[in-house]
């Protein structure tokens, strides 16, 4: 199925306002034409003439002004939400400025209030997401869009807030993007950008280059049956309709000229010819090629692996057919993976009975380590999940064609009429090994700082890649997680555009299990210690994960916002040491400063 926006008869380009600001003027004072080259083919385009209104507000009616507060009501550093009578905002001050922002994450609506605030940006407690205080724009995810900025004034020591009653109700702004020049004059087997994925890597990508002002053509292409959606969700919203759970409506890839194929796989791609080949026999022709291909679920080995009822769950359809059928019945996971334990997780109120199968002795051992593991075990235990662990699955058994039985290595056999596999994943890059593209061992493809593979003009992005990893001295890791899908794709794009960014965030994930949600920052692959604070049995800790006394990641559990607080110190080029983790809590959590986040070093 081929999605493609229609082609309008009068063609227009929507530059983002910094852009403007960039154009070159010809002697003639009008605007000098962009020049994009489209295999080796020079296309001139001239953009479009757009006076910059003064005022942003165009309807009055539109407008709320309300005092908000007393200028001395705030010292520097402080955030708070004010009410402006149609809706809120988050008034900031730092460095002596006012700045007024949306409220809410847009991404899941977290109140930013509770976040951190860091050197001109704000941090959201719940899942990492970093907002620029002055422009509103977003510059870690995860998430999509930014948030409003609104107008402060100062008058008589008191603060004013200006803003549209739209902004305030939506809680959330998309950036600026360029069109497509002209689809019409494009050959349908030719393309500048060409997407192979069309998860966060690839959606951010395509996203980004728009935002940049880039107005060629960008086709993505995915062996999924619809548009980009929240891939997360199927294990922590199993019941979500794939509208429910979509990244951005059909109209936006319609408006911004972002063409989706969806069923289409990738067979082979010929980087000498910069063409792509499709299972179908089709070839698309690239200029730049981006590879977002993210990973393939594993399967089990054992007699009765391809039976009916028994799952790995990949698309919206996979989640909700295993919620139809556990509904009462007796459900059997496989693999106390991120995926498996949330499924337990979300079938336990619905299924008869819920059955965890795994071949560590205990969930989460390497990721979380042994005392944390034991702690969420716990928690499932008391909600009726039953654990078999340091076993695995022998044989799956029928009745009359569908699965009855899970037997195991350890001779215990479990009734089951659905069974879900969560024993991981294996990046999906199959059809690279012809290409000359550089793939590791594990079958990762190997990319530098700014997201290159060793092929000029081919990028990689998200679960299938490894990549230097600042925090870890550059070491390559595979950082397999959401929020970091999305600013591979994003520093992707970027460097399409020759704008020579390097990757330096902080990974940051979450995981929700019967209301709770654990957050993560940091990468302790190797860990050698876990320093923990707060009480692991009433579900209120934080655990620092040490490498050769230095702390390279942070886990919490109703412990808000502390792992936001540690994301920022690591970003911010700092080192934890082991000896500092209660000066850290002490200051982060209790008492609120994050002075100690000034400088480099430890």
């Amino acid at each position: 199925f081929w999605f493609v926006p229609a082609v309008e008869v009068k063609i227009e380009v929507v530059i983002p306002e910094k852009e403007r600001s960039k154009e070159e003027m010809s002697p003639n004072g009008k605007a000098s034409p962009l020049v994009y080259r489209v295999n080796g083919t020079a296309r001139h385009y001239h953009l479009e003439e757009h006076p910059i209104a003064s005022n942003p507000y165009h309807n009055p009616k539109d407008v709320v002004e309300a005092s908000v507060c007393h200028v001395k009501d705030l010292e520097n550093g402080q955030m708070r939400e004010v009410d402006l009578g149609c809706g809120k905002a988050l008034l900031i001050k730092e460095s002596g400025e006012f700045h007024a922002v949306g409220h809410k994450c847009p991404h899941y609506g977290a109140p930013l209030v509770k976040g951190v605030l860091s050197k001109g940006r704000v941090r959201c407690p719940w899942h990492g997401a970093c907002f620029n205080i002055s422009t509103g724009d977003i510059e870690d995810f995860p998430g999509l869009d930014s948030l409003p900025r609104f107008q402060v004034k100062i008058e008589k020591e008191k603060v004013y807030i200006r803003a549209s009653k739209q902004a305030l109700q939506t809680q959330r702004r998309t950036k600026m993007m360029a069109k497509c020049i002209s689809l019409s004059n494009y050959n349908l087997s030719s393309t500048n950008v060409l997407i192979i994925g069309a998860g966060a890597a690839g959606l951010v990508c395509a996203e980004t280059l728009r935002q940049e002002g880039f107005s060629d053509r960008i086709v993505m292409c995915t062996m999924d049956r619809h548009l980009p959606y929240d891939r997360p969700k199927l294990s922590k919203s199993m019941d979500s309709h794939p509208e429910q759970i979509a990244l951005r409506p059909k109209e936006f890839f319609c408006t911004y000229d972002i063409e989706v194929l969806t069923e289409m796989q990738v067979a082979a791609v010929d980087v000498k010819s910069k063409i792509a080949v499709f299972k179908d026999g089709f070839k698309m022709e690239y200029n730049k090629l981006l590879i977002a291909t993210g990973n393939t679920p594993k399967t089990l080995s054992c007699k009765g692996k391809e039976m009916e009822n028994v799952f790995n769950i990949r698309t919206p359809e996979d989640a909700n057919r295993v919620v139809k059928l556990a509904t009462s019945k007796n459900v059997v996971i496989v693999g106390a993976s991120f995926l498996g334990m949330e499924v337990a997780a979300y079938l336990a109120e619905r299924a008869h009975s819920v059955s965890l199968v795994e071949l560590e002795h205990v969930p989460f051992k390497k990721f979380f380590g042994e005392r944390v593991g034991r702690a969420v075990m716990k928690m499932f235990e008391n909600n009726r999940v039953k654990f078999y662990m340091q076993t695995e699955v022998s044989e799956l058994r029928e009745q009359e064609g569908k699965l009855k039985e899970v037997v195991l290595k350890s001779g215990k056999v479990l009734r089951a009429d659905v069974c879900v596999v969560g024993v991981g994943a294996v990046p999906a890059t199959g059809f690279l090994k012809q290409s000359g593209i550089n793939i590791d061992s594990k079958g990762f493809i190997v990319v530098n700082k700014m997201m290159q593979t060793n092929i000029p003009g081919v990028f990689a992005a998200g679960d299938a890649v490894t990549f230097p990893l600042a925090l870890r001295n550059n070491k390559k890791v595979n950082v397999p997680h959401w929020q970091m899908a999305h600013m591979h794709g994003r520093i992707a794009a970027l460097n399409m555009l020759a704008h020579g960014m390097e990757i330096s965030t902080v990974p940051y994930l979450w995981t929700a299990m019967f209301g709770k949600s654990i957050r993560y920052a940091g990468h302790g692959e190797g860990f050698d210690d876990v320093v923990i604070q707060g009480d692991l049995d009433e579900l209120k800790f934080v655990a620092f994960y040490t490498k050769s006394d230095e702390v390279v990641a942070v886990a919490s559990m109703n412990y808000d916002p502390i792992v936001s607080k540690v994301a920022e110190v690591l970003a911010a080029g700092r080192t934890i040491r082991k000896r500092d983790v209660d000066a850290v809590v002490f200051l982060s959590f209790r008492t609120g400063d994050m002075s100690w986040l000034t400088g480099k070093g430890s």
